[in-house]
């Protein structure tokens, strides 16, 4: 990689495919600052497409849960190993590290070891569980952009620079500011299922939204069901899992974006995630589920020390929408929640206002203009 002895080099890690997009804009935002820099790193094909050089495709690393990391330890060896030869070789001028900490947190050792600065973009959940890693966090990072509102003041106490930047889906989601979406009516209810964007999130969650649907379809006349495929997930996929459950002709399967989907439903099931912001942003009332290993569930919940799962529950600081995770999510207990919601008016309206005010705890649009901001302070600081 040849570059010009005044050229800037960053070097950028997103692990997950929400990252991904994130990292893409902050580099749109960073090249507006300075169309010089150079960028490298690991990252999927959004950020390929925002010029970075992809040294490893983020599509080989991703993982939900502990032992399902497990099929993916020798792949994540090798890319630690890649990204810190690449770190040792180019020595660049900063480290962006979203998310993606027991990986991220790794490299960011090397790169303190060689006088790297560190920007670490959308905090690990340390204020949830292990919260031993903000030692780590202390020693490794020069600076945490957080998008959470609570983030900022957790990271100060503990002496870590940090900023609240503002949730990044604020730049890409339109909020509904009155609740009412343009499919749904009582006669003719809309009901979104959101399983996941990952095949093993789906392959747990789909086929109780199914079951949980046929339930809904004999107490609601008229219900309709669209099921929102992630772009990660291929449509023969999906299609699969709903042939083998008798469900290819009663459910409507859909592409797009997920904000598309959301103002057609007025009520989502969806999977533990940042598709519950989305909903929360658009004043969709929602039932949150969530199914993992065994394994990973019983060493969550012997280290999350939070009250609630769902982001927008520990975002309100109480519980506004149900939460079923494990066997409580059964399509017996998620078709009785939904019943109680959609035969509830009141609730439902009250359950929109609540989600809607979600938004104004989430800061302002322009969360990638304000890490670029950080990022150059960090890259021009001598």
């Amino acid at each position: 990689m040849a570059l010009s002895l005044d050229q800037k080099c960053v070097m950028i890690i997103a692990g997950e495919a929400s990252g991904d997009l994130h990292g893409s804009r902050l580099v749109k935002s960073m090249r507006k600052r300075d169309n010089a820099l150079f960028f490298c790193g690991i990252g999927g094909q959004t950020l390929k497409d925002a010029g970075v050089r992809i040294i490893v495709n983020a599509s080989e690393l991703s993982v939900v849960g502990v032992t399902e990391a497990f099929a993916k330890i020798p792949k994540l060896f090798q890319a630690i190993s890649v990204a810190k030869k690449l770190l040792k070789s180019l020595r660049p001028d900063l480290l962006i590290l979203i998310d993606f900490p027991d990986f991220n947190l790794h490299i960011a050792g090397t790169a303190k070891k060689l006088g790297i600065p560190v920007l670490y973009y959308i905090s690990p959940q340390i204020w949830a569980w292990r919260k031993g890693r903000v030692k780590k966090i202390r020693r490794l990072v020069d600076h945490m952009a957080v998008i959470l509102p609570f983030e900022e003041t957790f990271y100060k106490k503990c002496g870590i620079p940090a900023t609240f930047v503002g949730h990044p889906l604020l730049d890409t989601i339109s909020p509904d500011t009155d609740g009412v979406h343009a499919d749904y009516t009582a006669e003719t209810p809309v009901i979104g299922l959101l399983p996941g964007s990952r095949d093993r999130e789906i392959i747990r969650h789909l086929p109780l939204m199914i079951e949980a649907s046929e339930i809904l379809s004999k107490r609601f006349r008229n219900i309709h069901f669209i099921i929102s495929l992630a772009p990660s997930v291929e449509r023969k996929f999906v299609e699969k899992i709903l042939k083998e459950h008798h469900g290819t002709d009663r459910f409507e399967l859909v592409g797009d974006r997920v904000e598309t989907i959301l103002k057609r439903c007025g009520f989502v099931i969806a999977a533990s995630g940042t598709v519950t912001l989305e909903a929360a942003i658009s004043g969709t009332p929602m039932i949150i589920i969530y199914r993992v290993s065994p394994t990973s569930y019983w060493l969550a919940r012997a280290m999350v020390r939070v009250r609630h799962f769902g982001l927008v529950n520990l975002i309100a600081g109480k519980e506004i929408v149900p939460e079923l995770l494990q066997k409580g999510a059964s399509p017996e207990n998620i078709a009785d929640a939904a019943t109680r919601m959609l035969s509830d008016t009141a609730n439902l309206e009250n359950s929109r206002r609540e989600l809607l005010a979600i938004r104004k705890l989430l800061g302002r649009p322009g969360a990638s203009e304000r890490v670029a901001d950080i990022a150059m302070s960090l890259l021009y600081t001598d």
